[in-house]
């Protein structure tokens, strides 16, 4: 399978390099513990590139190589729901969110009033629009998104013409693409702070043993890309499960890693590491974990199997 972008995507992707430029520097001077930008989000919706995916010429990969794009922002986007259902539910209004019916508590990213909450349960999907006595604000979570608990879940809902298969696959495929980003930038940032900082007379990044790890982090990182560029690529179950169950044991080990390869400074606000491994945070108990996901990949490869 070639992976390898092509001459329309290499052209979103400068687009949309060219729009995010403003945004690549951390907000530091005002210490948040969740950056976002009503301005950048606007500016992304409007120049289409959460739409992209209902162009059969570019598809799922396309959004999977945005999401994968914009997650390496300090700035929280809700593109990764977006990206992958709305050319699924047509015309909604806010950002998506997305819930597992079955699973407690439902604390979701980007839930505000006029939210449009996406339910997937294990024999349908439906969605409404979310008003304000059905949330709670959550400011405190230290999760790097704007993330809210929803506290109830109306009867009346539309049902949507969404296979809850198709609906949990496109759900995993973002949630690779997205952490893949986040890992990229995190890497990004930790490197540069090595290559910088002096100890014992030495830049840290010559020390053997920390060389070892970054070049470990470096491959998971790589890893994670390259699963979720395939699992958006054949929006199969297996591919995206196993993409997802990757991507979240990647964010686990690796987050560790970069915080203690910047010692004090790793866990300061003066330090922009917070801003990708704060939402790496979240990203690892989406649908269940990754142990959740590794067991729906090895029922997939069974099930086909059989």
């Amino acid at each position: 399978m070639d992976l390898s972008l092509n001459e329309d995507q290499r052209a979103i992707l400068d687009a949309l390099d060219g729009l995010c430029r403003p945004y690549q520097d951390a907000p530091l001077h005002d210490a948040p513990l969740t950056a976002i930008s009503e301005k950048l989000d606007a500016e992304i919706a409007e120049a289409g590139f959460l739409d992209v995916a209902a162009d059969p010429d570019l598809g799922t990969v396309s959004a999977a190589v945005i999401v994968e794009r914009l997650a390496r922002l300090p700035y929280a986007t809700e593109a990764a729901a977006s990206a992958f259902f709305r050319p699924l539910l047509g015309e909604v209004e806010g950002p998506i969110c997305i819930v597992d019916r079955a699973r407690t508590p439902r604390m979701l990213r980007y839930l505000v009033p006029g939210a449009t909450v996406l339910v997937v349960e294990d024999s349908r999907v439906s969605v409404f629009t979310a008003s304000q006595d059905q949330l709670r604000a959550e400011p405190d979570a230290l999760l790097g998104y704007p993330v809210a608990s929803l506290l109830e879940i109306p009867d009346e809902r539309q049902v949507c013409d969404i296979a809850p298969i198709e609906a949990r696959t496109r759900w995993q495929a973002a949630i690779a693409a997205e952490t893949a980003g986040l890992l990229a930038a995190a890497l990004a940032s930790t490197v540069s702070h090595v290559s910088e900082r002096e100890q014992f007379g030495r830049k840290l990044a010559t020390f053997q043993a920390l060389r070892h790890r970054l070049a470990e982090a470096q491959v998971l990182t790589n890893g994670t890309y390259w699963l979720s560029m395939k699992a958006a690529a054949t929006l199969d179950p297996a591919d995206a499960a196993m993409a997802a169950s990757y991507a979240q044991e990647a964010a686990r080990s690796c987050s560790y890693d970069f915080h203690q390869f910047l010692g004090a400074m790793g866990m300061t606000l003066e330090h922009p590491l917070h801003m990708w491994t704060y939402r790496l945070k979240a990203l690892v108990g989406e649908l269940g974990g990754r142990k959740a996901n590794a067991a729906r990949a090895a029922d997939a490869l069974w099930g086909a199997a059989s």
